[in-house]
């Protein structure tokens, strides 16, 4: 584990779990939701933190890229990965990923990853940056997950100025209305939230303000009934773009790059 603190923040990093942020405070307030069970068993998905998405955020259709010799899972590989700690200081670090074989029978790239986490006195910034080692245009469709900590749904609000959403749970588009946040489940894929901003209200806790690249185009809202966490996830794209388009390309020995802010309001 990695600790970085900032006047009262304080965030902790697993590089071995994907390379996740797993735990942020703010004046000993928690901000993020964490599953210790899951977090606990190497073998899962971690339910909690802020797992990495990449190459891709959601599902692709069908579940092989051309030019793979294997499937790749929901929201990629990178999460399930171990990383490198590049650089380490009191309130900043940076974690890297590589290109390997098992990489490359899922997604035949040479790609390099380095994503910086620093913390800052209200909050978190996380830069990624893309590295396309290749002889040829790479295409991502990265994106993050962030668990916030939300004890009363029923009063939370997630700001957004969206009219319309992909409901990945009827599997179709909709005209997008006031969000249910104590449904049995709510997936919702914001297709036209223009801001680079929204705002967490949470009943007994500081709303928390999540503020982005212009290259994140896609804001998804996701939670379950009887559990404490809401999700607010910016996507550089809709799902399943590196099948039908829409993706980003990282050109040949270029890099792109991207930045989430997570503070308290």
């Amino acid at each position: 584990m990695l600790v970085l603190e900032a006047g009262g923040a304080r965030a902790e990093l697993a590089p071995e779990r994907g390379g996740m942020v797993t735990r942020l405070a703010v004046g000993g307030a928690p901000v993020l939701y964490l599953d210790e069970a899951t977090f606990a068993e190497p073998g899962k998905n971690v339910r909690g933190g802020i797992p990495v998405l990449f190459p891709i955020a959601g599902k692709i259709d069908p579940d092989r890229l051309p030019g793979a010799s294997a499937p790749m899972k929901q929201h990629g590989f990178a999460r399930n990965r171990p990383w490198r700690v590049v650089a380490a200081g009191p309130d900043r670090a940076v974690l890297g990923l590589d290109a390997d074989a098992a990489t490359r029978a899922e997604y035949p790239h040479e790609f390099a990853l380095r994503y910086t986490y620093t913390v800052g006195a209200r909050g978190l910034k996380l830069e990624q940056r893309f590295e396309n080692h290749g002889a040829a245009p790479m295409p991502i469709q990265p994106g993050l997950h962030p668990y916030f900590l939300v004890a009363d749904k029923a009063g939370a609000r997630v700001a957004t100025d969206a009219t319309t959403a992909w409901d990945n749970v009827a599997g179709a588009r909709v005209a997008l209305g006031p969000i249910d946040l104590t449904a049995a489940e709510v997936d919702l894929h914001l297709l036209d939230h223009h801001a680079r901003t929204t705002r967490l209200t949470r009943p007994g806790a500081p709303p928390v303000v999540l503020d982005w690249s212009d290259d994140q185009r896609v804001l998804v809202v996701w939670t379950l009934a009887g559990r404490d966490f809401v999700c607010v996830e910016p996507w550089s794209a809709p799902a399943n773009s590196l099948v039908t388009g829409g993706a980003l390309l990282v050109a040949p020995g270029a890099a792109h790059e991207s930045w989430l802010a997570i503070n308290l309001g």
